[in-house]
């Protein structure tokens, strides 16, 4: 009798250490993609202060093209809108981006400016945080994919069921167009 209590001691202990690393693993992986969703937020949050910046640097060049300026503005301001979904975020700052892409372009016409230390400055810069931001998303996704394969496979399927751990979404391209590429048109 005493050694078939200690067999069965022995062996809810292991499940419930199982239970607990199990537990663990999961609650790692979703505190890693929520630190890696704030770093894409930091990123943005960089480039949402130099877009002001760069603006004012250009616009003194080109005053005619109000239209490339009003596209800008209108893209921060959506970004601002956003509720946190981080769907709904990655579809304003992919437009953000879309749009200063055609900053640039357009910037290309005018050699005093593309010459500006300012302006070169400000590019480089937004070119840099362009960059980690794309570093931070292929990050979270990359954790967000450890993390749900962990909560759909067994045995952790078990202990996600139990403790109501949930599919976490992917940052993805919003609309086709999005995925094509960027035509710019003087």
């Amino acid at each position: 009798m005493n050694t078939t209590l200690l067999l069965v001691i022995g062996v809810a202990a292991l499940v419930l250490m199982w239970l607990i690393l199990a537990f663990n693993r999961l609650t790692v992986l979703k505190l890693r993609a929520k630190e890696a969703l704030s770093d894409i937020d930091v990123q943005l949050k960089r480039r949402f202060d130099l877009i002001p910046n760069l603006v004012e640097t250009v616009k003194g060049y080109m005053e005619h093209e109000s239209s490339v300026f009003e596209n800008v503005t209108k893209a921060r301001a959506e970004v601002m809108k956003t509720d946190g979904n981080p769907i709904k975020r990655a579809e304003a700052e992919n437009q953000l981006s879309s749009t200063l892409k055609t900053l640039f372009a357009v910037a290309e016409n005018y050699p005093d400016l593309k010459a500006n230390a300012n302006f070169l400055d400000l590019q480089r810069e937004i070119t840099d945080t362009e960059n980690k931001i794309q570093a931070s998303r292929r990050f979270y996704n990359g954790t967000i994919k450890d993390f749900n394969i962990k909560i759909h496979t067994f045995p952790s399927r078990i202990v996600a069921g139990i403790f109501n751990f949930k599919e976490m979404p992917f940052f993805e391209v919003g609309s086709e167009e999005e995925r094509e590429n960027v035509k710019v048109k003087f």
